[in-house]
């Protein structure tokens, strides 16, 4: 069966544009015209979210706000402003990964295989054999997105995940930025990906730290990246 993709964007003329170019690489489109329609339509079957930021009433931002207290699938933001803010803001408020217009068609079909094939679990494909990264109170599955503190369930985004796991596998290694993204991501490393990693690292760290001011954990090496902080 066919990815669905909810696409959320004001401008009629995009919306359809957009609507025909993802029809065209086998996507089913859902589309919605604003972030009131788009909390009407979403449901359990939406693979994937292409939001639009700038929309009169209800912002991107707070529609994805919504999604998030009752979904988990991945949301590219589409925003026409650079900078960093805006950026931080998306992801900050559950957003997965953006797009500053004007973009590409090639670089959003890229965007999208690279965040479905993430999101893509199975779990009836568990063995006895899982094997387990463990520090301190900290528990996670190398094999899926499980993680535990102090016996308790943490739930993580794909990103944040991948990010945890990459740090706790090579615990004496630090990775810079670009590393982190080009591991995590999947996609080359541009200037402005450094903020895309900063602001995830900072929401893991809210998730997983007891003093997220004063990680031990995930540590920062200033100047070179990051760390695992815990042997």
């Amino acid at each position: 069966m066919n990815n669905r993709i909810l696409l959320v964007e004001d401008d009629r003329e995009i919306r359809d544009l957009l609507k025909w170019s993802l029809a065209g690489q086998g996507y089913e489109v859902i589309t919605a015209a604003n972030g009131e329609q788009a909390l009407e339509v979403v449901d359990d079957s939406i693979d994937l979210i292409v939001l639009d930021i700038a929309m009169p009433g209800l912002s991107g931002i707070g529609t994805c706000i919504r999604i998030r207290e009752r979904f988990h699938m991945p949301i590219l933001f589409l925003t026409a402003k650079s900078g960093t803010l805006d950026k931080a803001e998306g992801l900050l408020a559950g957003g997965d990964d953006y797009l500053t217009k004007p973009f590409a068609e090639r670089e959003l079909h890229a965007r999208i295989v690279a965040l479905l094939r993430r999101y893509t679990i199975y779990p009836d494909k568990k063995t006895d054999g899982e094997t387990f990264l463990t520090a301190g109170n900290l528990k996670v599955s190398e094999s899926f997105n499980e993680v535990w503190k102090g016996g308790r369930k943490i739930e993580l985004s794909e990103l944040e995940y991948g990010i945890l796991k990459l740090l706790m596998g090579r615990r004496t290694k630090i990775f810079p930025a670009q590393n982190i993204y080009e591991s995590v991501w999947e996609q080359p490393y541009f200037y402005d990906s450094n903020n895309t990693v900063m602001v995830h690292i900072r929401k893991l760290r809210k998730k997983i730290e007891d003093d997220p001011a004063n990680p031990t954990y995930i540590l920062t090496e200033w100047g070179r990246g990051y760390r695992f902080g815990r042997a």
